[in-house]
């Protein structure tokens, strides 16, 4: 036996390895707050000093703490009993794991990669802590609140933001529904706590725009509250900050007012501005329920637009133009066969008048959208009148007054219409004719031709 050496026997050595390895799983996988608790259990055994080499602590706290406290919350078999059968200790370990978590997070150097995984950990075990807390129940399908007919919806992955609360909503553990007339968002916990009316219900009886530009009354007469839920607001933001919405005046909470743009109906009509402004979420929603509805009568309103915007009256025109075709295509059976009024039917008022505008017209208008799509169907409906269908063009006009040139159509460019009778004349004939139109003449003598007697 060499001088200095110890023997261990074999046995003792594997048992010495095995209390090792032991000691370090207990404590990578049970609470990282009862290591305090092993140690002394440890040396009340009598385990010799050595064998529990505190420098394996000493220089990996960090780490360890780190990899237990994800292990806590996210390995499947931790609990070790089967889902669903969770109880108040488990809840108690998550949130120990979480304030140590919180811990690490501040301990460890900032932006690097230990603190960025540890904040994942972090979040991770939140979400599971929010699963045992409220789990899944379960809840009707539609809800009515409010005039809010809230539907309950089914996607996981998307990631919303509560209309009430203004916090996210996690759709993979929490229920939460969306009305179908406004779209309003909220967690199933939140419902009872709306109090603003369904959009729609305003949209369906008060179709109209606000068409003064940004009528502000001043905080004072708000009696310095929100306007819609009536929290105290002030422009330093103590406590909460007031923020103006440009299309109604008023000034909101940050609850009731996101910061969300939208064109303001009042600054197309007024000054042709396009620029989003800033809005409230009620006055957001309002907006985008009457983007499409045509209720600006622009002759009305403001009739001077049409001298500034050339593309206004090149649009009134085309309008007036499918207005003309419309009576063909109603009696022309290849024309219904076909549908081709259903081209224009995302701008259904197109083929019922030419005054009425919605404001995605306007809009369209301004960037030259609705321009080139009105002209490709104004070429198609022409096209069939006057080449494809043989019905149509039986049905044209020749000018009574020069008996000369094709076959007219009330939407040609080179003629005028009688309002009397309809009928259609090249343009420079009609008006340098002095005398009435030939057609309405006619009418009239027949009018005034006596009545023919009946023959016995």
């Amino acid at each position: 036996m060499l001088l200095g050496v110890k023997w261990v026997p074999v046995c003792v050595a594997g048992e010495m390895e095995y209390d090792e390895r032991l000691a370090r799983f207990r404590q990578g996988h049970l609470n990282p707050f009862d290591r305090g608790e092993e140690e002394s259990t440890r040396e009340d055994k009598g385990t010799p000093q050595h064998e529990v080499r505190p420098e394996l602590f000493s220089t990996e706290t960090k780490t360890q703490s780190v990899d237990r406290a994800m292990d806590l919350g996210l390995a499947e078999d931790h609990f070790s009993r089967p889902v669903g059968s969770f109880v108040a200790s488990d809840i108690e370990q998550l949130k120990q794991a979480i304030e140590e978590c919180k811990r690490l997070i501040l301990e460890l150097p900032e932006h690097s990669e230990r603190q960025k995984d540890t904040v994942v950990k972090l979040i991770h075990l939140r979400l599971k802590l929010q699963e045992l807390k409220d789990p899944e129940e379960d809840e009707p399908n539609l809800r009515v609140l409010l005039e809010h007919r809230f539907s309950k919806e089914k996607s996981k992955s998307v990631k919303q933001t509560c209309d009430k609360c203004s916090t996210i909503i996690w759709g993979l553990i929490q229920t939460w529904y969306t009305c179908t007339g406004c779209y309003y968002r909220c967690h199933s916990k939140c419902m009872n706590l709306i109090t603003k009316p369904c959009v729609r219900s305003k949209v369906s009886h008060q179709s109209e725009y606000e068409l003064n530009i940004c009528p502000e009354i001043g905080l004072d007469r708000q009696d310095y509250r929100c306007a819609e839920c009536r929290a105290p607001v002030s422009l330093r933001g103590v406590p909460s900050e007031a923020r103006q919405c440009d299309y109604t005046g008023q000034y909101y909470c940050s609850s009731c007012h996101w910061n969300d743009t939208a064109v303001i109906p009042a600054r197309v009509i007024h000054n042709w501005e396009f620029e989003p402004r800033k809005v409230c979420r009620s006055s957001m929603r309002y907006l985008t329920l009457m983007l499409s509805r045509p209720v600006l009568k622009l002759r009305e309103i403001n009739p001077l637009l049409f001298n500034f915007v050339e593309e206004l009256v090149e649009i009134r025109k085309l309008r007036q133009d499918i207005l003309l075709m419309k009576p063909y295509f109603i009696t022309c059976k290849e024309a219904m066969e076909a549908r081709l009024l259903l081209q224009l039917q995302d701008r259904q008022h197109f083929v019922e008048n030419d005054d009425m505008y919605s404001l995605q017209d306007l809009i369209d208008i301004s960037s030259g959208r609705l321009s080139c799509s009105l002209t490709e169907i104004h070429t198609t409906f022409a096209k069939h009148i006057k080449l494809d269908c043989e019905r149509c063009q039986a049905k044209g006009f020749v000018c009574e007054l020069c008996k000369e040139g094709d076959v007219l159509f009330p939407f040609d460019s080179h003629t005028s219409v009688c309002h009397d009778c309809s009928a259609v004349f090249h343009r420079d004939c009609y008006y340098d004719n002095s005398t009435t139109c030939p057609r309405c003449t006619r009418m009239t003598e027949r009018k005034n031709e006596p009545a023919t007697p009946e023959v016995a």
